[in-house]
């Protein structure tokens, strides 16, 4: 007996992907970041303009009120989550429900120039029942010293470094330009450093790089405290977000003249700097712990206590190159800061 033909079997390719879009809050002065999850079916890992604007309740996020709440995520940029199987975070703007900018979408009206690159520099402390990892119940450690790039459970503890190494992965493997991480000059202090072509572009890799360390620490109940001074007046170095920045100009052309040029601008314009540097900055700019004051500008060769460090390397190649400004702080928001940095530069004439 010959039995009939099955029916073909019909594979789906289509294959459902988490996304988890991400944006910031309307909190001030510092937003927070929020995410929630959309399930779509794709054939293939989705282009970013292939991801849908998406809605959500601005009144719980400080963005609407509750009669009219409705607000939109516009997705800007994506990368892969390779802590979820078929897994992408989407990092988004927010718009108004007639697609206008949100008057919190700071990335919507800054400065962005591809020329120009910019190397973020994030310290940050870990905290655990209320203190930084490895500080005792009641007091302080060990004075500051051995903890700056250490080594050794005395001075980095038990988890610290499998958190910081743990993030280095997920954002290396989400494609963010990932640069380097070291233990900072604080017990429970860290950083890591982001670069990025083009201020719209660094600022998304570092915000999305916030997002995955504050997830990761979830598992192992830590928060991450991004305040430029968390352990206020005291003798332990405050938190910043140094800020490296070169133009095509500074970097092809440059010259010593134009240079001095750029920090008379720079020191014209300290105040507008400031104000976008990251609240509470007059507890961190003391003149103390590597800073400069906070009504002061000056810069140096080297120099950790100025605003503006000149690398060594700077004057040597003819006054071209990058320069660092020290005074944004680890709370600030990197779209406002480049956009800032933006600003000045244009005020000053080129060749």
């Amino acid at each position: 007996m010959r039995l009939p033909n099955p029916k073909p079997y019909k594979y789906n390719k289509m294959a459902k992907y988490k996304l988890e879009y991400i944006w910031l809050d309307g909190y001030t002065p510092v937003p927070n970041i929020r995410g929630k999850t959309l399930i779509k079916e794709y054939e293939k890992y989705p282009t970013l303009e292939e991801l849908p604007n998406w809605g959500f309740d601005g009144s719980s996020t400080r963005q609407a009120e509750g009669h009219s709440s409705d607000c939109v995520l516009k997705p800007v940029a994506h990368y892969l989550d390779s802590t979820r199987i078929n897994g992408v975070i989407v990092l988004c703007e927010v718009l108004h429900a007639d697609l206008t900018p949100h008057s919190t979408n700071a990335r919507a009206t800054i400065l962005d120039d591809p020329g120009t690159w910019f190397g973020f520099e994030q310290e940050y402390f870990l905290y655990q029942d209320g203190r930084p990892l490895g500080f005792p119940e009641k007091g302080y450690p060990a004075p500051q010293g051995p903890y700056y790039t250490g080594v050794g459970y005395e001075n980095v503890g038990d988890i610290a470094r499998e958190i910081v190494e743990k993030h280095l992965d997920l954002c290396l493997d989400a494609g963010i330009n990932h640069e380097g991480i070291n233990a900072e000059v604080a017990k429970g202090q860290w950083e890591f450093q982001i670069f990025g072509k083009g201020s719209k572009k660094a600022a998304d890799e570092m915000w999305v790089a916030r997002y995955l360390l504050q997830r990761l620490c979830e598992k192992y109940k830590v928060d991450v405290n991004y305040h430029c001074k968390p352990l206020g007046a005291t003798d332990w170095n405050g938190s910043g977000m140094h800020s490296n920045f070169s133009t095509e100009y500074m970097r092809t052309v440059g010259g010593k003249e134009y240079f001095e040029a750029l920090m008379a601008a720079f020191d014209k314009h300290k105040n507008e700097h400031i104000a976008v540097y990251g609240p509470d900055n007059h507890m961190r700019l003391t003149g103390l712990h590597e800073t400069q004051s906070i009504d002061k500008f000056n810069y140096g060769v080297a120099n950790r206590g100025a605003s503006i460090r000149v690398p060594n390397s700077f004057p040597k190649n003819g006054y071209k190159g990058y320069l660092e400004d020290r005074r944004p702080n680890s709370q600030g928001d990197p779209y406002k800061i480049a956009s800032r940095i933006l600003q000045t530069i244009a005020t000053v004439p080129t060749k």
